[in-house]
């Protein structure tokens, strides 16, 4: 409540007889003098400093520690595959996650420190007079708070951050230069594994400029017809025949040269872009056994990888059966391959996509086994064709007894299943011989071929159909 008093009434037998005041109410006004305050400083959402706010509050620090010649930290932490659960489970289940992160990160941190939020999934942490040894303590400790499950509307979900860290003043004397350093280790710490941090380093910045380029440079490829897919023939171990083959994603830039999948395509789920790349993928690939079929030639399934974003999306049946159809192309000549934790992360989903591509008659691999943890009472129900086994036990099948161990309870495993087995990345003579010993069904790699473009594969399929047609015709 405010009180204005006005000039005095006079009375002229004293100095002042009164004063008139008014009295007036501003309760109402003071509280939205404050939400304003609230919404230019505060994000809305989980009430931690907003990107404004943050700047203020570093420059304060900054200043500070320039007159005390100390140390500040910067932390920029973003959740690992937080779109996934936005995606899957709506953006309000993403907003109570959101929260909960926000109220955990403060907990982990000194009441000095300031917590930011700053859009997204992403925070910023500003830690006053710190160590590298105290740093990496409160990183610690952040990362295991974020990691400990979320219980929210009946779901537990498991959140892991991947965390940047940059020091005032050896990575950067100023706002911008701090998140920009933080912000490049933080994407080291992704490719470390994620739910990890790291601090920054010269060479990240180089590395980061090059991601931030990379991005940008793959929301043209498609337009600019810069991907290519390639074929890895499969070969049946006893026959020596080709039974099919993997078509693999390649992306040659005019000015990067030859971009690695495995240097892009993390790149490619990061920004979001998987889904329409890999509908590119299957579109390509379809279009391009009917090219063989129309060719007259002997036709083998065509494997392709999905991703956790593409099998997440609820109409893939139905894409899929479209792109088919669209191209008059039987489904038994496409075979999708999911990685072992995809089917884990939801299985029941999982059992319920798998059966509907499969009553589509559409077969179904899984790629890498070995590496995930698969559970074997799901793994019977996902109506799956053929376990594929990972390269990284292949590799020292020779010389390692615990990898040929591996194998061979795999093959054991898949032949119980009555599934198929691929052995990929073989090299040697040595490994094709150990395989063919334990009962491995095919193999896939560089001792029998190398990715080869579409045109030389449809030469593969020729020499195979006429070294058939003289084999039917000697006997």
């Amino acid at each position: 409540e405010s009180l204005t008093v006005s000039a005095p009434v006079p009375d002229f037998s004293l100095p002042v007889a009164n004063y008139i005041g008014i009295s007036s109410d501003i309760s109402q006004h003071k509280e939205a003098e404050k939400h304003i305050r609230q919404l230019a400083y505060f994000d809305a959402l989980t009430g931690l400093p907003n990107r404004v706010l943050l700047n203020d509050r570093i420059e304060q620090v900054l200043t500070k520690a320039q007159r005390n010649h100390s140390v500040v930290a910067l932390m920029f932490l973003d959740l690992d595959r937080f779109k996934n659960i936005n995606d899957s489970l709506g953006h309000r289940m993403g907003d109570a996650v959101l929260i909960e992160t926000a109220k955990r990160i403060k907990m982990a941190v000194r009441e000095a420190d300031t917590v930011s939020r700053l859009g997204g999934d992403e925070f910023i942490l500003v830690l006053s007079e710190a160590d590298n040894e105290g740093v990496a303590h409160v990183a610690e400790k952040v990362i295991q708070a974020i990691t400990k499950p979320f219980y929210i509307a009946n779901h537990e979900l498991s959140v892991s951050p991947s965390i940047g860290i940059s020091m005032y003043p050896v990575d950067g004397i100023n706002a911008e230069t701090l998140v920009q350093s933080a912000d490049s280790a933080m994407y080291r710490a992704k490719q470390s594994g994620r739910n990890t941090y790291r601090f920054f380093t010269p060479e990240m910045y180089v590395h980061a400029n090059r991601i931030l380029q990379l991005e940008n440079a793959l929301r043209q490829a498609l337009n600019q017809h810069q991907l290519q897919l390639y074929f890895q023939p499969q070969q049946e171990i006893h026959t020596g025949n080709v039974v099919g083959c993997e078509a693999l994603l390649r992306w040659n830039h005019p000015t990067f040269g030859m971009v690695s999948p495995t240097e892009f395509v993390p790149i490619a789920e990061d920004s979001g872009q998987i889904p329409m790349i890999g509908e590119w993928v299957l579109r390509s690939a379809v279009k391009q056994i009917k090219v063989w079929e129309r060719a007259g030639l002997p036709l083998v399934p065509v494997a392709v990888n999905l991703s956790v974003a593409q099998f997440r999306q609820l109409n893939l049946n139905e894409i899929i059966i479209q792109i088919l159809k669209e191209n008059s192309l039987a489904p038994k000549y496409l075979e999708l391959e999911l990685t072992e934790t995809i089917p884990m992360e939801d299985p029941a989903a999982a059992i319920d996509i798998t059966t509907r591509l499969h009553q589509s008659g559409i077969k179904l691999s899984i790629d890498d086994f070995g590496t995930g943890y698969s559970s074997l009472s799901y793994l019977k129900r996902l109506n799956i064709h053929k376990l594929k086994i990972d390269q990284s036990f292949v590799r020292d099948i020779a010389t390692d007894p615990e990898d040929e161990e591996i194998v061979r309870a795999i093959i054991g495993l898949a032949k119980s299943l009555k599934m198929r087995t691929i052995a990929e990345g073989v090299e040697t003579i040595e490994q094709l011989e150990i395989l063919r010993a334990q009962g491995c069904d095919e193999i896939q790699g560089f001792y029998y071929s190398k990715p080869l473009t579409a045109m030389a594969f449809e030469q593969l399929l020729r020499r195979n159909q006429t070294q058939a047609a003289n084999c039917l015709a000697s006997w």
